[in-house]
């Protein structure tokens, strides 16, 4: 019987343990999403072009107030995996003055975790948006 709840219990950590990438991951993605839209309502209220880009250590918005919005992911091991544009090794996102701007998007995911991905995406109109990486 002891054994027998100390299979359960095992079995119930490893699966908490595996859905804690795919939370951060899942977190990380909202929370771009709403930066991204954060940095596009800065752009069209001032009128100055803002550019999401990646660095060594996070992400940039040039363009965007300074100190207006975080530069560091969340997790240090959130990765950009692709992305629309990459202008010298940067994954690199134009977010406006305009009122719509081109379709772009980015894709997450987590070093040690390869398997697990996420797509963060605008048609250009609508909000940018959290999808699997395979969706359309």
């Amino acid at each position: 019987m002891v054994v027998a709840i100390i299979g359960i219990a095992s079995a119930g950590v490893a699966f908490a343990l595996r859905d804690s990438s795919q939370t951060q991951l899942q977190r990380e993605g909202q929370r771009l999403a709403a930066l991204l839209e954060s940095g596009r309502a800065q752009s069209r209220t001032t009128g100055v072009p803002v550019v999401w880009h990646t660095t060594a250590d996070g992400f940039v918005f040039d363009g965007a107030t300074a100190g207006s919005l975080p530069e560091h992911w969340l997790d240090a091991s959130t990765r950009v995996l692709s992305a629309t544009t990459v202008t010298g090794g940067q994954a690199t996102l134009t977010l406006g003055p305009e009122p719509l701007i081109a379709p772009q998007e980015v894709v997450l995911g987590l070093d040690g975790e390869p398997q697990q991905s996420l797509r963060i995406a605008t048609d250009g109109l609508r909000p940018f948006s959290v999808q699997p990486a395979n969706s359309p």
